[in-house]
Formats: structure tokens, C-alpha cells, sequence
């Protein structure tokens, strides 16, 4: 069996939380929890008739008193970035993290997901900014209702193997 580490980034508060355990679970919750430090989920998944062992690293939120420790990503072999689509906020914060993480680890495989697509009338990026940041790796999801949720986990773990 392969093993994989993945960490979860993003801003405070867009969502990574609630991704993991739609994915791990298939739970949602409407109280809010913020992540202290991190939070290590698994979930075995198969890839081209092999298992893999998905260690999720639910890294606390980075905001303006936190920014991620570089400890925390050592030996990921992926990772997933989470933009609050109802924050425009939190594509800048997103932004900022990617070339952290280009900084420490170097080129891996990695997602972006746009989060929160449930919440319509609330959405404040256009899709213009959304490509300009991530290209064709636009993925919008909700943790809510589900959306696009198993597809981004089970697209990271392929590139992974």
C-alpha cells in the first residue's frame, strides 16, 4: 500500500476543515471550528488497482496573527489550496501561500479548489480571477452539499501516483 501526505492550506475559515470531512465522512456541519496548528484524517482510496493511503493534514488557517509553519509540509507529496469563493480575501492569502509552499517543498502535485459554491447570491470572485490564479485547475466545490468534493481528493491521488 502507498502512503501520501497532503496538506490542506488556505486562509482561515474558506472551508478546508469541512472538505476533509465531507471526504473522510461524508458529514457537514454548520458549527465553525477552527483547526489549531493541524488535524491528521486518513482515507484509503484506489488508483489504477493500487491503495492509497491518503494522510490529510487540516492545517490551522492563515491569517494576519498565523502564518503556516514550513515544519508542517515537509514530506508532502501534494497538496490542496482552498479559496473562500465568498472571500475575495482569500485569493490573496491563497496566492501568497502557494509561493510559500513553492519556497519549501518545491514543485508537487496539488489542487486549488474554489469553496463555498453552494452560497450563490454571496460569491465574490469571478471566474476571470479564478483562472488567472489557477488556470484550467478551476474546481468549484462545496463541502455542504458535496460538490466536486470526492472528484478533487481522488484527482490529487492520482497525480500523486
Amino acid at each position: 500500500m502507498i502512503q501520501k501526505k497532503i496538506c490542506m492550506l488556505g486562509a482561515t475559515g474558506v472551508g478546508k476543515t469541512s472538505l476533509v470531512r465531507q471526504f473522510v465522512q461524508s458529514v457537514f456541519s454548520e458549527k465553525y471550528h477552527s483547526t489549531i496548528g493541524v488535524k491528521v484524517d486518513k482515507k484509503v482510496v484506489r488508483v489504477d488497482n493500487q491503495e492509497v493511503t491518503m494522510m490529510l493534514w487540516d492545517l490551522q488557517g492563515e491569517d494576519d496573527d498565523f502564518k503556516i509553519k514550513a515544519s508542517f509540509l515537509r514530506g508532502a507529496s501534494g497538496y490542496i489550496l482552498v479559496v473562500d469563493l465568498t472571500r475575495a480575501a482569500s485569493l490573496e492569502a491563497a496566492k501568497r501561500i502557494q509561493l510559500m509552499i513553492e519556497d519549501e517543498i518545491g514543485q508537487v502535485p496539488f489542487m486549488i479548489l474554489f469553496n463555498k459554491n453552494d452560497l450563490v447570491d454571496e460569491i465574490e470572485l469571478d471566474h476571470e480571477w479564478m483562472v488567472e490564479f489557477a488556470g484550467e485547475r478551476v474546481l468549484r466545490t462545496s463541502a455542504k452539499t458535496g460538490e466536486n468534493v470526492d472528484e478533487a481528493f481522488n484527482t490529487l491521488a492520482k497525480k500523486m501516483v
